[in-house]
């Protein structure tokens, strides 16, 4: 049986390139619908560049945290595809 923090990552590797889901989005997938919190502590200390962090962000579209940092995550996700502006993600 996987841990919450395996199945955390499952789910993060499975997001698309150029799609993003809220840490909310990876708990209930991963079975902890109230777990956001945990989810982004998880992501912060993952350091697996197959695991794609960047393509998380918070429920009301702002980037969130990267442990590379924001501009880091903003300019992956650029580079994906995803428009940001003024720190947030129009989808």
């Amino acid at each position: 049986m996987r841990t919450f923090n395996q199945k955390v990552l499952q789910v993060v590797k499975k997001i698309p390139r150029g799609e993003v889901l809220s840490y909310k989005e990876v708990a209930e997938k991963a079975g902890r619908p109230r777990a956001w919190r945990v989810v982004a502590q998880i992501l912060k200390k993952n350091h697996n560049p197959k695991i794609p962090c960047h393509r998380v962000i918070k429920s009301n579209k702002e980037i969130g945290g990267f442990n590379q940092g924001k501009r880091k995550k903003i300019s992956l996700l650029r580079k994906e595809g995803v428009v940001v502006k003024k720190g947030k993600v129009f989808i």
